[in-house]
């Protein structure tokens, strides 16, 4: 006859390995509950977990990209309003220049215009050298002081570098940031190159005395402020469709960030009906569990024996 044993220490063990299992199960469920995602660690999910990971790289560098394009938006805007600023002085300085080509003038009147045409000058240089959002020059490309400076003659001198940075979009995808000061404010002239400061500035001096027939002069000039205002203007174009641009690609990685977000809740996120259902099963279990160990662990031998 083989007699059977049955070890208390093992039963109570059993019990509470058991119960310690279910207790952690609901916790975890919990927890997912709680955080809104299902996967604790990796080894929960490993192929999920690669995919979630390769998605949050994504999500980081679009943050990098969506503060470049940010940084390139700002400056970008800062320069069409400057460029706004530029037009409007040329215009002026334009209007000027057909005021003194009238031979109803008087040297005297000349003169008067030609003092305002060195203010405009002034004002220009100093347009010139708007920072940008970073406090950098706008128009100096990757210099970091002033775009321009005055040399003794106080004619205007270009301090800044040939081209302006570009900034990465994402997905290979770049637009340069802003317009060096060259790009717009120098042009030719019947094949001589020049820029709007100077012929502001020689024709300021001109209808101040410098020349033999400042009326003449002023006429001169209406074909290089047309072209230097013309060339003004072109590149409010090219801003104007540099921001376009990016205004496009920040949509493009709006949207794509948002099918991420989609795609990290279908793979990582919980199931909250699901997951509730299988917590308030593990519930009961865990009750019923706790209830018949209560049960078992009250039974005594010698109970059975009265």
């Amino acid at each position: 006859m083989t007699i059977f044993s049955t070890s208390t220490s093992a039963f109570y063990e059993r019990a509470r390995t058991d119960m310690s299992s279910l207790r952690g199960q609901a916790e975890s469920l919990q927890q997912q509950i709680g955080r809104g995602e299902r996967l604790q660690r990796s080894s929960d999910d490993p192929v999920a977990a690669s995919r979630l990971r390769v998605l949050a790289r994504a999500d980081r560098m679009t943050t990098i990209d969506m503060a470049n394009a940010n940084r390139a938006s700002a400056d970008l805007t800062l320069a069409d309003s400057a460029l706004s600023s530029f037009a409007e002085y040329i215009t002026r300085a334009r209007d000027l220049a057909v005021q003194a080509g009238s031979d109803i003038l008087t040297d005297e009147q000349r003169a008067g215009i030609g003092t305002e045409l060195e203010q405009i000058h002034q004002n220009l240089v100093s347009l010139a050298n708007t920072r940008d959002s970073a406090g950098h020059a706008l128009f100096g490309g990757e210099t970091a002081g002033n775009a321009y400076s005055l040399d003794g003659a106080g004619n205007a001198v270009y301090l800044g570098t040939a081209s302006s940075g570009d900034l990465s979009l994402g997905d290979g995808q770049s637009v340069t940031r802003g317009l060096t000061g060259p790009e717009f404010l120098n042009f030719d002239v019947a094949g001589t190159s020049t820029n709007i400061l100077a012929v502001v500035k020689t024709l300021g001096e001109a209808l101040a005395g410098a020349a033999a027939d400042p009326a003449a002069a002023a006429r001169d000039a209406l074909g290089s402020l047309s072209a230097g205002l013309d060339a003004v203007t072109t590149s409010q174009t090219v801003v104007g469709a540099r921001l376009a641009w990016i205004d496009l690609t920040v949509e493009r990685q709006t949207d794509l960030g948002e099918l991420r977000a989609a795609e990290q809740s279908e793979i990582g996120g919980t199931d909250i009906a699901s997951t509730i259902a299988q917590l308030q099963q593990t519930m009961v279990v865990l009750e019923a569990s706790q209830a018949s160990f209560t049960r078992l662990a009250g039974i005594s031998l010698f109970d059975q024996l009265r």
